[in-house]
């Protein structure tokens, strides 16, 4: 598969205003199949400000500055815990559920005096001696981490330990996080029509604003004012703002400084909203420095277009894996992490792209495409990642019926690849990012970009 650099104008950009919604139908949808799934009298989910994913996808709500927690009981009841500033925040939950104020979830030194405390408010709500509950974290531990790996880990031991004294010895608590988080059968991983209408929204805004970057960026301005490209207009994010530069060890996830941009630097950005990240990663030139292009950029962009092309449905994750593994074998560097991920309001939801893994690849998982090279030399840096979907024929249709525009603009990004880029896909794979793939590895010549030649 060669690789050479031709001068290719990046298709339009898209830049829509209005966020889809996700409807309360869906939501309610969400709830009851959790209940389905988790053989429990109740399920307990857990939500703060770093970690507010899986209770933001269930009930539309995350919290800004404190804690908060979802309980769902039996009769389908639902109630909210929250703190003192997320009660004025509640009317914004698309969904019938009873707010309770529990003072412990707000920020120290504020009111505690009026409410009662946790241990009191769900023994008012029925959690008694004897009773099953599920709890949802932030994450889960895997069989070979833990002997104990079934226990809730990751939410407060405020909540498990007050839990444990309600329902003691004869009672159950389990993590549930699976339910919503694992890499092929989680909820999270299955995206409905509405959700990748999201997804494509927050794709299309984070890489428009990382190419304003890519484009702007001038030997002389600080990484500030690069960032300051981007035109920020108050997206939710999923992870910090990254610009990077420097003539040294490139750290990417550093957040920007005053230093100032100089010709010839490694150069990255990154910015993610809510369901979509995009990343560009480079040298500050603007003529190709061969051996860079040659050991580096070559292999990492024959690897990238392996990797677009082999998101099948039915593939296993392993496989994914080890296509990409194999395009980079004798190259100077690997892929740092997994090379792709799920992406959802969380950043990494998780990933079915592991080495040796069976769980398959399936209609309504969203990827994002993000093969990081390492090591790389002092002084380089090189990266292209970007948000895509994975549909089958009905859920095609379903996207073309409900969302014409957005099917509109998929379309053109998929004949753009093909034909721009040397980039065929699969019918399943859906670019939901502007400029999928579009990597000018020399940002002063950012029309510059990688293509895969005819052979």
């Amino acid at each position: 598969m060669p690789i050479v650099l031709r001068e290719v104008i990046p298709p339009p950009s898209a830049l829509i205003y209005a966020q889809p919604i996700i409807p309360a139908s869906e939501y309610e949808r969400r709830i009851a199949t959790v209940r389905a799934a988790v053989d429990s009298d109740w399920v307990i989910i857990y939500g703060d400000r770093e970690h507010s994913a899986n209770l933001a996808f269930l009930c539309g709500f995350d919290p800004r500055f404190e804690e908060a927690i979802l309980i769902l009981g039996p009769n389908n009841s639902r109630t909210l815990l929250v703190g003192n500033e997320g009660l004025g925040y509640t009317p914004l939950v698309p969904i019938p559920v009873t707010v309770q104020l529990c003072q412990s979830l707000s920020l120290m030194g504020q009111p505690r005096d009026i409410a009662p405390r946790l241990g009191q408010i769900l023994s008012n709500l029925g959690i008694a001696s004897g009773a099953r509950v599920g709890v949802v974290g932030w994450k889960y531990l895997e069989p070979e981490e833990s002997d104990d790996y079934r226990s809730p880990a990751f939410v407060p031991a405020l909540l498990t330990d007050t839990l444990r004294r309600l329902i003691g010895a004869s009672g159950r608590l389990v993590d549930v996080t699976p339910v919503l988080m694992h890499p092929a059968d989680g909820l999270k991983s299955k995206n409905v029509v509405a959700q990748i209408a999201q997804h494509a929204w927050a794709a299309e805004r984070s890489s428009e604003a990382v190419f304003r970057i890519v484009r702007g960026a001038r030997p002389g301005m600080s990484e500030f004012e690069a960032a300051g490209l981007m035109g920020y207009q108050g997206e939710p994010m999923v992870c910090h703002v990254m610009v990077v530069s420097g003539d040294g060890p490139i750290i990417g996830l550093r957040s920007p400084t005053a230093r100032r941009l100089a010709e010839g630097d490694g150069i990255t950005t990154a910015l993610g909203y809510w369901g979509g990240l995009a990343c560009r990663a480079g040298l500050l030139r603007a003529t190709p420095d061969p051996v860079f292009f040659e050991q580096y950029v070559t292999p990492y962009f024959r690897t990238l277009a392996t990797w677009w092309q082999s998101l099948l449905i039915g593939a296993t994750g392993g496989d994914l894996h080890a296509a990409v593994l194999r395009e980079l074998a004798g190259a100077p560097f690997q892929p740092a992490l997994n090379p792709g991920h799920l992406i959802a309001i969380d950043e990494w939801t998780h990933t079915p792209i592991r080495a040796g893994s069976t769980d398959r690849i399936t209609s309504g998982m969203v990827f994002q495409c993000d093969i990081i090279p390492a090591p790389m030399p002092a002084g380089q840096t090189l990266n292209c990642e970007d948000t895509v979907a994975v549909a089958d024929s009905a859920l095609r249709a379903e996207i073309a019926a409900s969302y014409p525009d957005l099917w509109a603009r998929i379309q053109a990004r998929r004949a753009f690849m093909h034909a721009a880029l040397g980039i065929a896909l699969p019918e399943e794979v859906l670019p939901l990012s502007n400029a999928p793939a579009y990597l000018p590895p020399f940002w002063l010549a950012p029309n510059l970009v990688c293509v895969v030649a005819d052979s």
